[in-house]
């Protein structure tokens, strides 16, 4: 039944039949390979024959297989030439250089995580708060008698979930863990589809992590790859002779980034790509996805004056709706650069069936205006306002990520204007503003800390930047911003709902001051002012309400490295509050009650 499934493009479980599988009588291996000529199984450097079906399936079962024992295919051409190659299906592998799959019983780890996955939901209503983390440089082992310096996936989770924790972030994203062989791919040139990759353990490490992430309340997003895998000649890449994964057209079989790409006009493939969505959810139980360079999906080479990538948008329509169905809880996330309507809209109502996409303009608009002298800012206004023109088209998520600290675009502290003093102040009231405006939250690795250095996959983050005041102000107020982010409903409540949202004061150019209010489902606002000038200003905010108001924050203090131009006590008349504003600096306000 399986089988059939997967060659009509209709299996969301292929890695329950394909693959290498405990089964009475001993490990069953089975493979797709239709253009192969013969195919042989290697398990421990002994050769043994396969038996092929009319479908191409080659298969055979051995007994005595035991949990880590190592296995390729020999696979020959029909012109008569013979490659060893790894499972597709492989749910482990040999740690690179090497590259040989390994059994491994994806069923045995118990799991202690009903209660979180009986509670979890798409937290539209919710905080969500994303750490993008890099898993082999966050941090790093400095032991000179280890050859591998990475932690593994044990030793993270007491290392990286009480960090998180403390830090209050709801969720972890993890960059590409799917199995890789090139460490500077950072994990988006895959070879395993089914495989955590061996650099940092065995699967039942990282279950064991994830696991621990949802008994501390952390969701678990993954990074994961459906347009392209890497030609290295071991792995999918003319797998059986043929071209199984990959277009018969050359010109439709490369990408830009030097990869193969996956052909979704054949069934198998899409079977292959889906079923590995559904893998991730049902056997490491985790709590989101998110798809990159969903643009090359949607348009040929990602470019919306190409043409429409018909196979793209069927994959990403028949896996999304398939995958909403059977794990309504579970969010889809797409980073998409093109302005493609309709992408967090169900399918059924002509969409893609996101559930968050990755609002890419908010993040251009917004480090284009902070890399401007304050001076220029009056001109360049509405690169802060704009965002609100169509956020309600799509569900948006705000990202900060790893794309942006990479390849000489500087890191997000060093992009800022101005003297080290200014860089800390400015970068403060931004992240405010990503946490106040509507949306869910992404920032990378680092970003909490200041880094001054890029992104580099080899070398841990700069931790010690912490030992300097002012990095170490930046990271106890983006702690404070975090849970009052979380603490205060009107700044998560109805995201998406245009009625909860209301500009204060848009187009005050000339003082380059921004105020808008959020409102919690019981009509209560949270008001946030900014002042991105370089001066001290004299503001009067306009509220709804008379009464007595406080400073939930303001990034002036000098706890936060600030001056400490504070407001005290508020008390409005005639419906205003009369603020003092430090130089680049923003405040959130609310009612007492």
């Amino acid at each position: 039944m399986i089988q059939k499934e997967f060659l009509s493009g209709q299996s969301l479980k292929a890695y329950e039949y394909f693959g290498a599988h405990f089964v009475d009588g001993g490990v069953r291996f089975v493979t797709y390979a239709p253009n192969a000529a013969d195919v042989k199984l290697v398990l421990n450097g002994s050769e043994m024959d396969m038996q092929r079906d009319d479908e191409g399936v080659w298969k055979t079962t051995v007994e005595g297989v035991k949990n880590g024992d190592i296995y390729q295919y020999h696979i020959t051409t029909r012109a008569l030439q013979k490659h060893y190659r790894s499972d597709p299906f492989a749910f482990y592998s040999e740690v690179r250089p090497l590259n040989a799959s390994k059994v491994f019983d994806i069923d045995s780890y118990q799991w202690n995580d009903r209660q979180w996955l009986e509670s979890r939901d798409k937290c539209f209503d919710k905080p969500v708060n994303i750490y993008e983390v890099h898993f082999g440089s966050w941090r790093t082992k400095f032991d000179s008698e280890e050859d591998d310096r990475l932690y593994s996936y044990d030793e993270m989770t007491d290392l990286l979930i009480p960090y998180v924790k403390d830090m209050g972030y709801t969720h972890i994203e993890l960059m590409p863990i799917t199995e890789y062989p090139f460490d500077g791919s950072w994990g988006y040139q895959v070879t395993g589809y089914f495989a955590a990759t061996s650099r940092y353990g065995d699967p039942s490490g990282l279950m064991h992590f994830i696991d621990a992430c949802h008994n501390a309340g952390i969701g678990v997003i993954l990074d994961f790859v459906p347009v392209h895998f890497v030609t290295d000649f071991y792995a999918l890449h003319q797998y059986d002779g043929g071209f199984l994964f990959e277009s018969e057209q050359e010109s439709d079989r490369y990408s830009e980034w030097g990869t193969a790409l996956f052909d979704y006009s054949k069934p198998h493939v899409l079977s292959f790509v889906k079923s590995s969505v559904n893998f991730w959810i049902e056997k490491y139980h985790v709590d989101g996805l998110r798809y990159d360079a969903v643009a090359n999906l949607i348009f040929k080479h990602g470019r919306k004056d190409d043409p429409i990538n018909d196979c793209g948008m069927w994959f990403l329509k028949n896996t999304n709706y398939a995958i909403q169905k059977c794990h309504p809880d579970v969010m889809l996330f797409a980073e998409d650069s093109t302005d493609y309507e309709k992408v967090t809209a169900p399918v059924e109502f002509g969409g893609l069936g996101f559930d968050y996409k990755w609002d890419l303009g908010f993040m251009h608009d917004t480090i284009n205006y902070v890399k401007t002298p304050p001076y220029e800012r009056r001109s360049n206004h509405n690169l802060m306002t704009f965002s609100m023109s169509y956020f309600y088209n799509n569900l948006y998520i705000l990202p900060y990520s790893h794309d942006e600290v990479v390849h000489g675009k500087m890191t997000m502290l060093d992009k800022c204007f101005g003297t080290h003093e200014e860089k800390i102040a400015t970068i403060k009231a931004l992240y405010t503003f990503q946490f106040t405006h509507p949306g869910k939250k992404l920032n990378f690795m680092g970003n909490e800390i200041g880094e001054y250095m890029e992104w580099r996959p080899h070398k841990e983050l700069g931790w010690n930047l912490l030992t300097y005041p002012a990095h170490d102000s930046l990271h106890e107020y983006l702690k404070a911003l975090h849970h009052i982010y979380k603490e205060q409903p009107a700044l998560y409540e109805n995201d998406y709902n245009s009625a909860f949202f209301k500009w204060v004061d848009a187009n005050n150019n000339n003082q380059s001051i921004y105020t808008f209010l959020r409102r919690d489902n019981y009509g209560n606002a949270v008001y946030a002012v900014f002042n991105f000038s370089g001066m001290y200003q004299n503001y009067t905010l306009r509220v709804e309400q008379n009464g007595d108001y406080e400073e939930l924050l303001n990034s002036d203090r000098d706890i936060y490295s600030g001056s400490n131009c504070l407001n005290g006590d508020l008390r409005s008349f005639n419906y205003c509050l009369h603020l003092r504003l430090a130089p680049l600096s923003c405040v959130i306000i609310k009612k007492r009650f």
